[in-house]
C-alpha cells in the first residue's frame, strides 16, 4: 500500500504512527517535500512535486496547516488519489463550493479525521442514543486546555494554532467537539456564536468560542478555550430520568449518582489514530463510502465559520 503524506509536522506523525502500528502489508509511506534538502527520514520516501508522479497512491493523508488543506485537497482530487484530511476541512468557506463539485464530479472518497468519534466513551454515548428511546433535555460540553503547554519548547505565538492567517484559532483546533455533538444528536435547526480572543493569551487567533446548538427538543451549549491551565473535556447529558457526565480525559462516563457506568480504563487516545486509519483503509477495501466526507464535514463547518457567509 502507498500512501502519500502532506505535510510532515505533529499530526502527520501521528497519523504515521499510527500506520506503522497496523502492520499493513507492504507499506510505503511518501512525503511531499517543499525543500529539496529536505532529510531523508527512516521508512519515509520523499516526493518533491506532484506533477509528472510516476507513483500510483492508494491514497492522500492531508496533514499540513489548515490554511493549505484547500489548495491540496484540489491538487489531489484531480490526480483522482482518494482523501483522508485532518480536521477541520478547510479554513475558509470561500469557494468551497466548487471543491465540493470537483470532488463529486471525480467520485473521489474522502473522509475528514475526527478521531474522537472513535473514543469509546463517545461510542458508548453514540450507542445508547441509537439503541434507547431516551429523551435528551440539554446537552453541555466543555473543552479547556493550555495554549502554551501544547508543544513543549516552542513559542506557542508561532504556532498555527496562535495566529488566524495560518487558519489557527480555538474554534478550527477544538471542531472535534461541534463534530461529534453533531454526529450524536443531529443537525441542530439554529445556531448562535460568540468568538473572541481577549485572554492574556494576547494571541490574534480567536481563543474562547461558546456555540448555542438549538434543537426541536433541546439545547447544546459548547464552550472552547485556548487558556485553561487545568485541561478539561467533557461532555453533560441531562436526560430526562438521568444525567450522564462523558470525561474524555479519564476515559470514563459517571451517572447522578456517582456511579461509574462506563470506563476504558486501557485506553489511550493515541489509539484513536490507529482505529480510524483502519476504518478509512476497510472502506477503501470493501469499496464502501466512509462516514463524515468533504461535503458532510463541511456543513458542521459552516456552523463554525457561518459570519463568513
Amino acid at each position: 500500500m502507498r500512501i502519500l503524506i502532506i505535510g510532515l509536522g505533529s499530526i502527520a506523525r501521528k497519523h504515521i504512527s499510527a500506520l506503522q502500528n497496523l502492520n499493513i502489508k507492504d507499506l510505503n509511506i511518501y512525503a511531499l517535500r517543499s525543500n529539496l534538502n529536505s532529510e531523508i527520514e527512516e521508512g519515509i520516501e520523499n516526493v518533491y512535486n506532484l506533477e509528472n508522479l510516476e507513483i500510483s497512491f492508494d491514497f492522500a493523508i492531508i496533514s499540513n496547516p489548515t490554511n493549505l488543506h484547500f489548495e491540496f485537497i484540489e491538487k489531489l482530487a484531480r490526480l483522482n488519489i482518494p482523501l483522508f484530511i485532518e480536521k477541520p476541512a478547510v479554513h475558509t468557506l470561500k469557494s468551497v463550493d466548487k471543491l465540493i463539485e470537483l470532488i463529486e464530479s471525480k467520485q473521489l472518497v474522502t473522509y475528514v479525521a475526527c478521531n474522537l468519534r472513535f473514543h469509546p466513551c463517545i461510542k458508548y454515548l453514540k450507542n445508547k442514543l441509537s439503541e434507547e428511546n431516551l429523551q435528551v433535555n440539554e446537552v453541555n460540553v466543555y473543552c479547556g486546555s493550555y495554549l502554551p503547554d501544547w508543544r513543549p519548547n516552542v513559542d506557542f505565538r508561532k504556532v498555527y494554532s496562535a495566529n488566524a492567517s495560518m487558519g489557527g484559532g480555538v474554534h478550527l483546533d477544538l471542531f472535534h467537539e461541534l463534530d461529534y455533538v453533531n454526529w450524536l444528536f443531529g443537525t441542530p435547526i439554529k445556531s448562535i456564536s460568540t468568538l473572541r480572543n481577549v485572554s492574556t493569551l494576547n494571541i490574534d487567533a480567536i481563543d474562547y468560542a461558546n456555540y448555542t446548538l438549538e434543537y426541536n427538543k433541546f439545547t447544546a451549549n459548547i464552550i472552547l478555550n485556548y487558556y485553561r491551565k487545568k485541561s478539561k473535556r467533557s461532555i453533560e447529558v441531562l436526560f430526562n430520568d438521568q444525567i450522564l457526565e462523558v470525561d474524555l480525559i479519564n476515559n470514563k462516563i459517571i451517572n447522578d449518582d456517582n456511579e461509574i457506568v462506563f470506563e476504558a480504563s486501557n485506553f489511550e487516545v493515541k489509539n484513536t489514530y490507529s482505529f480510524q486509519l483502519d476504518y478509512f483503509i476497510n472502506c477503501l477495501i470493501k469499496k464502501s463510502k466512509p462516514m463524515n466526507s468533504l461535503k458532510e464535514s463541511i456543513e458542521i463547518l459552516k456552523i463554525v465559520l457561518k459570519d463568513e457567509e
